[in-house]
């Protein structure tokens, strides 16, 4: 199984050369390149890795994405680059910049690939620098998912349980709905038949996107504690600092919900999201807790669906758009 390793980098060049030189030991034994996507840092972030690797003699491909069109389009780029034969690989290996696997992380899920035909996407167990593991396992989003996830009200969450996006932590392999992207294998054949990342996505819901196209050409995705992986997390996007929910979140969460469910239904779970928003809210009320929500979230989520609601849906063939605020 020829496995192509993709890393991709932006401004956090540091970081990526970590990243890089722990995936590399994972390699070993392994038929295994790694590439590196420089996704148009502009800060000198693609001269100093390629120095980097020229001197340290590293076997990694670093190349220039030309341009930011986010997380989907730049992997994109990489996963085009195929091996440097020319050839494609039997596997692709996506790896955030700020994650770092452990020796045997990537044979883990090539073997698990390997054993289980039916599986197209399997992903890695994902821990904080401080060993506690993240939620990396999700069911698809819906309408009744919206209305559980921000109304955040235990016997509401009890009745529709089977609708919680989050998955928990599980302790052995399991199929799931979709992965979060930080170490992630796809066959090449879900690729073949389903095509790359969707780059109207310019960041976030562009993996459950991927894992929902998968499964209905019939390929599984499954989650394997047994390949772990370090993630620091939003050293791209900072997003544990937003004050504020960006406009490319909402682009996302819209584009992925008509997309999939059509306009009507991406309205229902924008009204159902509302419904248990204003719930929450004035449980805080009466509480005196902290909302949590990112300032204006559920007004800026409601009068960006609206204003969506006039908007022409983008096509596969949607022009690329760049984004100011936050990149990749």
């Amino acid at each position: 199984m020829r496995i192509l390793v993709v890393s991709l980098n932006w401004r956090t060049a540091e970081m990526t050369l970590r990243s890089v030189r722990a995936a590399l030991r994972a390699m070993e034994g392994l038929d295994a390149e790694l590439v590196v996507v420089d996704n148009d840092s502009g800060d000198g972030s693609f001269e100093r890795i390629t120095q980097a690797v020229a001197d340290e003699g590293l076997p990694v491909r670093v190349i220039q994405s030309g341009w930011n069109g986010g997380f989907g389009a730049g992997n994109n780029v990489g996963i085009r680059a195929g091996m440097a034969d020319g050839t494609l690989p039997d596997l692709v290996y996506l790896l955030n910049s700020d994650a770092f696997p452990e020796p045997d992380a990537i044979r883990v899920l090539s073997e698990f690939l390997a054993a289980h035909p039916s599986a197209g996407i399997a992903g890695s167990r994902i821990v904080g620098e401080d060993g506690a593991p993240h939620w990396t396992a999700f069911r698809f989003p819906s309408a009744a998912s919206e209305l559980e996830g921000s109304a955040r009200f235990g016997p509401l969450t009890r009745l529709l349980t089977n609708h919680k996006v989050p998955l928990g932590v599980p302790e052995a392999p399991r199929r799931v709905d979709w992965l979060a992207g930080a170490s992630m294998m796809i066959r090449r054949e879900v690729l073949d038949r389903v095509g790359l990342f969707d780059e109207v996505y310019f960041l976030y819901f562009e993996e459950t996107d991927l894992c929902r196209r998968a499964a209905q050409a019939g390929f599984e995705t499954h989650y394997v504690p047994q390949s772990r992986a370090m993630h620091i997390g939003s050293a791209s996007t900072g997003m544990g600092r937003w004050a504020r929910v960006p406009g490319f979140w909402l682009d996302s969460r819209w584009h992925y919900f008509t997309k999939h469910h059509g306009r009507a239904r991406a309205m229902l779970a924008t009204g159902a999201h509302l419904l248990g928003g204003m719930l929450w809210r004035v449980r805080c009320a009466l509480q005196r807790r902290a909302r949590m929500d990112p300032p204006h979230f559920l007004r800026d989520l409601v009068i960006h669906d609206l204003k969506a609601m006039l908007r022409p849906l983008p096509g596969r063939d949607a022009p690329q758009r760049r984004d100011d605020d936050v990149h990749v």
